[in-house]
């Protein structure tokens, strides 16, 4: 029985658009045997539980699948499951300590070998493994276990009761590894594993080339348990470029059949979808694109070198007054409605979706003027003249980072200008998508090191259920030199009280109040200005008017159903 959760208020808008009658020469060279992705932001690794970037999941799940997924209606789909655990099947523990799986017979990975069990373990070991260092670690703390309990059926044993059974081998976070693959890279050589860049997986298509940072082509895997279902020969994986060129070569020229996670500015995308040649698809989800504040210092470092370390607090961000001020230099409106459009709306929350977890409580207002006066109680007053604010000694400038993309720039500019009218200094610094969303822990530019006083970037829950989102600003969740700088709490902020209202919200069987918990702790976010939310964006993607079978989901990658995109009269 498949589980079915409250409606979730998503719309998903297809604009269709009619197909022009103009110039279809590259409409008509194209190989119909050959899907073609082009992904502007570029994988470099095919490990998804090594890599925080959406470009890497988005090029694994092509190959690895979870036990499950949710599809746009908020309904558990099984993938390598049999079925989905319940009450009524046994599945569900009547205590909400287990949750037991049974898992498809007769699966293949594509190198031939059986999938198992003992599969389904190993991926559980590899990313608890804190040598391993996994993203998708924070996930997992909630298993006390993994059972075999036979070659088909594994039992997920909680530390406690879990409401949340069913983020465990779900969706993006939880797909499954090989253990006769990756056994010998369980531990601190975990980024070694060759299988990184070239996986073996149980999906529907096969890698057979990978460049990092460029192109991956796929085949279909003949392993495959529908093999013969499927639309396509081969998938050709092209990264790099930018976000606008990446929509031109779909909805205009036709030398690609989707695009990915168009962040181009609204006017433009309406220009190009006129072209006649595909379809723009936006699927307001979880994504929200937000202002992290570094409440450390990333200028000092300690004797080991690392910077934005937790000894050393931020000179001026550590004070709620200066970041109150911040958030009331933050032209929102201006942001989402002059550069998004109709695919970005101006947002006052940390958790935008599902509907009933967004807070009604939280309010943004833009005044410089209220910023200013905040400035002046906090004490930092321009005292030598030179136009920028200072105090003991400390003058107010920031360095201000986010990834290469014009419209991020342009985001960037508004910031820069609100924010030196106040007497800020600010450096604006771009750093290519591939590197910045990289988690690459010998890489100075990643989200997660984050040397720089402020960052900007989309992220959002990938559940309806957005208990591992929330887990985000937990203090253990911290990326540090100690920990291979992995952690989700880019903004170095530790709060107790938010930390023991997730751990209730963990606990509690109560939806009604689970859901007040969830919304306390975004309220706390939002009050406290430990993160600025900007704007909750829409999953922009474009397709080819040709090509058919595909469902987005915000609670997945764009890939997750791959499997049933065909072209028409192919």
């Amino acid at each position: 029985m498949v589980k079915k959760f409250l409606s979730i208020g998503l719309s998903l808008l297809l604009a269709s658009i009619v197909t022009a009658c103009g110039d279809r020469t590259s409409q008509t060279n194209k190989n119909s045997n050959t899907l073609k992705l082009l992904y502007w932001q570029a994988p470099t690794i095919l490990n998804p539980h090594l890599s925080t970037g959406f470009k890497d999941s988005e090029a694994s799940r092509i190959t690895l699948e979870p036990l499950a997924s949710f599809n746009n209606d908020g309904e558990l789909i099984p993938f390598l499951a049999a079925e989905i655990p319940s009450l009524e099947n046994g599945g569900i523990a009547e205590d909400g300590k287990s949750v037991t799986w049974k898992l498809k017979q007769n699966v293949k990975w594509s190198d031939g070998k059986p999938f198992t069990a003992k599969d389904v373990i190993f991926t559980y070991n590899f990313v608890s493994n804190p040598q391993v260092a996994s993203v998708s670690g924070g996930i997992y703390e909630t298993v006390s276990s993994v059972e075999e309990i036979d070659d088909y059926t594994v039992k997920v044993n909680f530390k406690t009761v879990n409401p949340a059974w069913y983020l465990v081998f779900v969706g993006a976070e939880g797909m499954i590894l090989p253990e006769h693959i990756y056994q010998n890279y369980n531990g601190a050589n975990s980024r070694e594993a060759p299988a990184n860049l070239q996986p073996i997986g149980t999906g529907a298509y096969r890698v057979v080339e990978f460049k990092p940072g460029d192109t991956v082509i796929y085949e279909a895997n003949p392993e495959f348990r529908q093999v013969e279902k499927l639309g396509f020969e081969k998938i050709e994986l092209k990264g790099g470029g930018d976000a606008t060129s990446a929509a031109r070569a779909v909805l205009q020229t036709s030398d690609a059949d989707f695009a990915y996670n168009l962040q181009v500015e609204a006017n433009i995308l309406q220009e190009l979808a006129a072209k006649g040649k595909g379809k723009i698809v936006n699927n307001f989800g979880a994504l929200m694109e937000r202002l992290v504040i570094n409440h450390t210092d990333p200028n000092k470092a300690t004797a080991d070198g690392e910077r934005s370390s937790l000894q050393f607090p931020h000179p001026f961000f550590s004070d709620r007054k200066v970041r109150q001020a911040l958030s009331f230099a933050m032209d929102r409106d201006t942001i989402a409605q002059q550069l998004y459009g109709l695919t970005g709306k101006a947002t006052k929350n940390f958790l935008v979706a599902p509907q009933q977890y967004v807070s009604p409580n939280t309010s943004y207002e833009y005044n410089l003027n209220r910023a200013a006066q905040l400035l002046d109680e906090a004490g930092w007053q321009d005292t030598n003249g030179n136009g920028i604010r200072d105090k003991n000694g400390v003058e107010m400038s920031v360095l201000f980072q986010t990834s290469v993309n014009p419209l991020r720039q342009k985001t960037q500019a508004i910031i820069k200008q609100s924010l030196q009218s106040l007497g800020i200094e600010v450096e604006l610094k771009s750093i290519d998508a591939s590197v910045y969303f990289s988690s690459d822990p010998s890489s100075n530019d990643t989200v997660e090191h984050f040397y720089a006083d402020l960052q900007m970037y989309t992220t959002g829950n990938t559940s309806p259920d957005p208990g591992t989102y929330m887990q985000f600003y937990l203090c253990e969740s911290i990326p540090q030199k100690a920990n291979s700088w992995q952690g989700s709490n880019r903004a170095r902020y530790c709060n107790e009280k938010y930390d023991q209202l997730w751990q209730q919200s963990n606990e509690e069987l109560d939806p009604n109040k689970r859901k007040q918990l969830f919304i306390e702790m975004n309220d706390l976010l939002v009050n406290e200005v430990v993160v600025i939310p900007l704007v909750h964006r829409a999953d922009v993607a474009a397709f080819s008017n040709d090509i058919t079978g595909y469902e987005l989901t915000p609670w997945d990658m764009r890939t997750w159903d791959i499997m049933n995109w065909k072209r028409i009269n192919n």
